[in-house]
């Protein structure tokens, strides 16, 4: 009896000593916010048009900034969706300050965003634009500081995608430039049979290029993503971010 006894003793010390010890130092790493309290609430200055969310929390220490926020991030460099790999990593970083309505910086000017690219879908036919999928995981401030951020694109699937106007402007492009093009062609066919019905040959030759134009920047693949050095994208916070205020510097 003593031996069996003996025997689940060590059992115990061997498999549920270290979850137990795991639990606790899970509860050490988050010891400071759990000891933190919601000292008042603000909104962000600026919100952005139909963000879930523009409230800020403030304890002791930490900007709280909440789930449901969308800020304004801008491309380090030059991106283009045809030389993107998946896995590769992606930086953005913040071109102005963040601040509430009360004018506390919660994200000063200047910091980094960063992450990785998780999917590259190129653009196809039936102008299907390019679509690229990203995940940002840390944001580091100016002193260094790095901490975990989770967020993604705010669009309508969550990627970086060419909006709508400028798939418009490509098949703009394509209706007026065939349009000419049928225009020139219906001249030309009017001048040769009775010049007087040159016209009507124009006429013509607008409608069936514009309609030829329209069918074909349908059907042709759709845009490449592109963006400039500096370009802005906006970006929705899928968690809370905490932001310690110690390492915020104002000037």
């Amino acid at each position: 009896m003593d031996k069996l006894l003996a025997l689940i003793f060590a059992l115990y010390l061997t498999f549920c000593m270290p979850v137990y010890v795991m639990a606790q130092d899970l509860d050490n790493n988050n010891y400071n916010f759990d000891n933190e309290h919601v000292l008042s609430t603000e909104e962000l200055a600026d919100p952005i048009s139909k963000a879930p969310a523009s409230n800020v929390a403030t304890t002791e220490n930490y900007y709280i900034i909440c789930k449901g926020n969308v800020i304004k991030v801008a491309f380090e460099c030059k991106f283009l969706s045809e030389c993107a790999k998946e896995g590769e990593r992606i930086y953005f970083y913040v071109p102005k300050d963040i601040i509430t309505q009360c004018g506390n910086i919660v994200i000063p000017m200047g910091s980094k965003v960063c992450g990785y690219i998780r999917g590259v879908y190129p653009q196809k036919k039936f102008n299907k634009n390019a679509r690229v999928y990203i995940n940002l995981d840390t944001l580091a401030l100016p002193d260094g500081t790095e901490l975990p951020i989770k967020a993604k694109p705010f669009s309508k699937d969550f990627s970086l995608v060419e909006n709508g106007w400028m798939t418009a402007g490509k098949l703009a492009a394509s209706t007026v430039g065939l349009g000419a093009v049928g225009t020139g062609a219906g001249v030309g066919l009017a001048f040769i049979p009775k010049p007087h019905k040159i016209a009507i040959g124009a006429g013509a030759g607008v409608a069936i290029g514009c309609f030829i134009g329209l069918v074909t920047g349908l059907v042709t693949p759709g845009l490449k993503y592109h963006a400039k050095q500096g370009e802005e994208i906006k970006i929705i916070l899928c968690d809370d971010l905490w932001v310690p205020k110690n390492c915020i510097k104002e000037f």
